[in-house]
């Protein structure tokens, strides 16, 4: 059996063995989805390929404004992540991407390198939804309060959104 053939195998015992939805959309191709908190779910693409094993997770939409404070909160971010990184496709839309050898793809690395995929992307989400979409969700909470609805799935911003900050400070993660 080769490198590749053992990694496929590999990746599809880790998620036969998870509780986590997946499925297998082609050869050496694996869709996942990973359950969070603040980010209720993480597309996720994993891809076995010759020579790499490469992860590709959604995290967010092209933000709508304060473009620049959000890549470099990003970048600046990229230098303490494991195994992926922060990107932007062709839209701007944001991604978590990785790719490493072969020889990685091991129950404990697969294992690892979905947990922080699921970390980084539950714990950067709000960050970028207030620095990307602060405008957005302002009108959200306004229109939600003057109409008496409930604002619950807007708790995670009512600090500065009570304050009447337009532009909230990224949360320390």
């Amino acid at each position: 059996m080769g490198d590749r053939a053992r990694a496929i195998e590999t990746v599809r015992s880790v998620l036969a063995d998870s509780e986590l939805e997946w499925e297998e959309i082609g050869d050496g191709l694996f869709s996942v989805t990973l359950p969070g908190e603040r980010k209720l779910q993480t597309p996720c693409r994993l891809d076995v390929g010759e020579h790499s094993f490469a992860v590709h997770a959604f995290v967010a939409r092209h933000p709508d404004e304060n473009h620049e404070r959000v890549y470099r909160w990003m970048l600046e971010r990229n230098l303490r992540l494991f195994g992926v990184a922060f990107a932007v496709d062709h839209l701007g839309d944001i991604y978590l991407d990785g790719r490493l050898p072969l020889s990685s793809v091991t129950p404990e690395e697969v294992d690892r390198l979905l947990g922080a995929v699921l970390t980084y992307a539950d714990e950067s989400f709000n960050t970028i939804l207030e620095l990307g979409f602060a405008s957005s969700i302002r009108k959200e909470w306004e229109w939600r309060l003057s109409r008496g609805e409930s604002t619950r799935n807007l708790e995670a911003f009512r600090g500065w959104l009570e304050s009447g900050s337009s532009h909230p400070e990224p949360t320390a993660d």
